[in-house]
């Protein structure tokens, strides 16, 4: 039995896995405290994980019908993320690990995006081509035995990530933080085609794996600027709609050229921006066109959360993969390698 604990940016999460199997999870969001400000306040997220930490374990063990001394093993993210908010989660497992006497586990954070499928759909095919979409992070994968091989980046963002651009473009946009679910909202309701965004990073001499939004960004605050500096209302629902079209657009052609060049049958798309529904509609398309296919979470394990963390936690258990020593420390800017991530500190 696996406990898994996720704390590295807005959410606190806890969750219990064992054989691959979900048995229960839960997630406690301090996303409300940061709206105000646009965007996460690194300060803020610290301290609600403080408060979070003991009660999100507590209930994902309630929903579980288990108790701490069911516990086997304990994982943590230990990075990429904020630097207070990761302190926060791997101080909790380490109390935790040591006052049961079992095993502590290090997990990268992108890897458990990647994990977090397997609690749906079963293990992952070997090989298999993974999209991460997220706030933060934007990074096409060719994923083999995730808790024992190393992880192949095929190609990355330069700048912005995806879900980055779509909670700048949404500030401009005058719609909510976060930028990602409003965008999609205020999508329902426009013309996809109404506004001739640019697909940056997809023409003939560019790399076909790698990823920039910041120019995608740009363009489409340009255009709002336009329309408000000639006095024009600004048409929201079509400028959300025909964003989210070219970014679902890059993302999806990108993936599915991925597969095709790799001879890869099984397509994997992870993180917050693969809640988008645009993004999964598209996906689903193209990847049924190609005879790809497409293997996407539910949408409660496609945000941050503790079962993500569990389920590498839970791989890396019966890889017989080796724990994190005594000192592991934390990495907020850990390039993925591996699922496991045990630094030390100095």
């Amino acid at each position: 039995m696996v406990l898994g604990i996720e704390s590295s940016c807005d959410e606190t999460g806890a969750g219990l896995v064992r054989d691959g199997r979900l048995l229960g999870h839960a997630v406690a969001s301090s996303m409300d405290e940061h709206a105000r400000f646009g965007g996460v306040v690194p300060e803020i997220a610290a301290r609600a994980h403080v408060h979070a930490a003991t009660p999100v374990v507590r209930q994902a063990l309630a929903e579980a019908g288990l108790s701490l001394g069911d516990i086997d093993a304990v994982a943590v993210t230990t990075g990429p993320g904020l630097s207070g908010a990761l302190q926060v989660g791997v101080a909790a497992a380490k109390g935790i690990a040591y006052s049961l006497g079992v095993p502590l586990y290090g997990v990268h954070h992108l890897a458990g995006h990647v994990a977090a499928d397997t609690l749906e759909h079963g293990p992952l095919p070997d090989p298999c081509v993974v999209l991460i979409v997220s706030g933060g992070h934007t990074s096409l994968l060719l994923v083999r035995d995730l808790a024992r091989d190393p992880i192949v980046h095929l190609g990355d963002t330069l700048d912005d990530a995806a879900g980055e651009c779509f909670d700048k473009v949404a500030r401009v946009f005058g719609l909510p933080y976060p930028g990602g679910p409003a965008v999609d909202r205020a999508a329902r309701d426009g013309d996809p085609r109404a506004v001739a965004f640019p697909r940056p990073m997809t023409g003939p001499r560019d790399d076909p794996y790698t990823f920039s939004f910041s120019g995608l960004k740009t363009a489409a605050a340009r255009w709002a600027e336009g329309h408000r500096a000639a006095g024009r209302p600004l048409p929201v629902a079509d400028g959300a709609a025909s964003l989210q079209e070219a970014v679902a657009d890059v993302l999806t052609r990108k993936a599915v050229a991925a597969c095709v060049e790799h001879g890869v049958g099984t397509l994997v798309v992870v993180g917050g921006v693969a809640a988008n529904s645009r993004v999964r509609a598209l996906a689903e398309e193209r990847c049924a066109a190609a005879g790809i296919a497409l293997r996407v979470p539910p949408l409660r394990l496609c945000t941050d959360n503790g079962a993500m963390i569990a389920a590498v936690g839970d791989l890396l258990v019966r890889a017989g993969a080796r724990p994190a020593p005594l000192d592991v420390s934390i990495d907020p800017s850990a390039p993925l390698e591996y699922a496991a991530l045990h630094p030390v500190g100095r």
